[in-house]
């Protein structure tokens, strides 16, 4: 097989790009931009583009198949010729599909929490050494890839993401993989470049539901109030099953977790997690894991990269990095390191970087987010507003939106560095969320210049 990639270099294609060259196919790409990691992992298996940039000479009648990433645009000079020549064109979750349409899908949808249940579900199963085919939107300890597909595994579990699959298919993407068993995690606004309402937003879910096969399967979050709703809403046929948090308990900084008289140590924490976690247990159920196996391997359950990952630590400081930016997540990981660090004093910095974030009217959904920190620092930076072509937003307007007085706004990075380097850490957790890395910071060398 001959698959050519266009916008080869994202974090999706370049896995998948991966996975099918492991597979042994013939794999082609290009891009007009590779940054790393991708740009090392594709040479080093011999499938980076010679030359940054498209070319319609690329494509050629041999190529069984295009895949076409998010990053291209509708006009690409590639695609135009794949078109011309009557190839094969997937988006990124329909060629997902195809290869797994066979098997039986998994699919972790939800505003938040998907990576982590996907994580923590493929981490029992590897743990048990059994085979399944996965797409993950993150780097997992003991993974080589993100995607892996085979010809002989039985089951395929996909993180289920509802932004759009590719730039002539306007669907959300998991809207395309029709899974047998479905878990939706919760409900909280988000892409409204894409999805303008909430109406419109929650409507992505129902339709996720109504996709699920004949006598298939739907665990769902209870504790979520939209997700509640929706749920009592399926076809006869679907099987539901909801879950809540387990019964659990925080002692000196470790949350163990009880089960028939039993304890089990966890190194994840915080109520989202421990909801993620249960969400996982009922997959890995279905799937014919007991409760008692699941809970003895998810102990060794690191976290997923970026998902409250653990950047340094010493006696008296704790350092954390998170993937949060919406509105739901930051103030799940903030309530998640104040419970789980009562004593201490915890310093959470967030950056405003996405589409929605940096919009003036969707910023007003960061009402308290980050009101249980002892300080809070938001970052943003003006040229990305914009580069997004959006309407300015002042300081004045993120103080009022986030409605906390703990909170500190800086347009500068090198300015919320200076401020975090002036607190005193002793006694504390400093947490940083964002989707991006403030514009530079490497947070491990940043650690060591706290001293910790």
């Amino acid at each position: 097989m001959n698959i050519h990639f266009i916008a080869i270099g994202g974090s999706a294609m370049h896995n998948l790009a991966l996975a099918l060259h492991s597979k042994g196919f013939n794999v082609t790409g290009s891009d007009d931009e590779i940054n790393e990691p991708s740009k090392s992992r594709l040479a080093e298996k011999g499938i980076l583009p010679k030359k940054i940039g498209w070319f319609p000479e690329n494509i050629q009648s041999n190529i069984n198949a295009v895949i076409l990433g998010m990053h291209a645009r509708a006009d690409n000079p590639e695609l135009l010729r794949a078109k011309e020549l009557g190839i094969k064109i997937f988006s990124y979750p329909e060629y997902l599909y195809e290869a797994t349409k066979d098997k039986t899908r998994v699919v972790i949808g939800g505003s938040h929490g998907k990576t982590s249940i996907t994580s923590m579900t493929l981490h029992v199963l590897h743990y048990y050494k059994k085979e399944v085919d996965f797409m993950v939107g993150a780097q997992l300890s003991g993974f080589d890839t993100m995607v892996k597909l085979t010809s002989n595994a039985a089951v395929a579990v996909f993180e289920g993401d509802e932004y759009l699959s590719s730039p002539i298919d306007r669907r959300p993407k998991f809207h395309l993989y029709n899974p047998n068993i479905a878990l939706i995690s919760g409900i909280a606004w988000d892409h409204i470049n894409v999805f303008p309402t909430f109406e419109n937003y929650v409507e992505q879910f129902k339709i996720f539901i109504d996709k699920i096969e004949p006598n298939g399967t739907l665990i769902y979050c209870e504790a979520d109030e939209e997700v509640n709703k929706i749920a009592q809403q399926v076809r006869a046929d679907i099987k539901l099953i909801p879950y809540n948090l387990p019964l659990h308990e925080i002692v000196d900084g470790v949350t163990f977790i009880h089960h028939n008289n039993k304890k089990y140590e966890l190194q994840v924490f915080g109520n989202h997690n421990l909801l993620n976690l249960n969400g996982a247990r009922f997959i890995c159920n279905e799937l014919g894991i007991s409760d008692e196996d699941f809970l003895s391997a998810i102990q060794s359950f690191g976290g997923a990269s970026k998902r409250l990952e653990l950047v340094a630590k010493n006696t008296t400081t704790a350092i954390y990095k998170d993937f949060a930016h919406s509105p739901s997540k930051l103030k799940a990981t903030t309530d998640a390191v104040k419970k789980q660090f009562p004593n201490r004093k915890l310093i959470a910095c967030m950056e405003l970087h996405t589409f929605s974030s940096l919009n003036k009217e969707f910023l007003q959904q960061y009402n308290g987010c980050m009101a249980l920190a002892d300080k809070a620092f938001v970052y943003y930076n003006p040229h990305t507003i914009q580069h997004k072509k959006l309407e300015n937003i002042t300081e004045q307007q993120v103080f009022d939106a986030f409605a906390s007085k703990n909170i500190t706004v800086f347009t500068e990075s090198k300015k919320i560095i200076e401020a975090i380097k002036k607190v005193d850490l002793n006694n504390s957790v400093l947490l940083m969320m964002s989707s991006g890395n403030f514009d530079g910071i490497n947070f491990n060398d940043f650690a060591k210049e706290l001293g910790v």
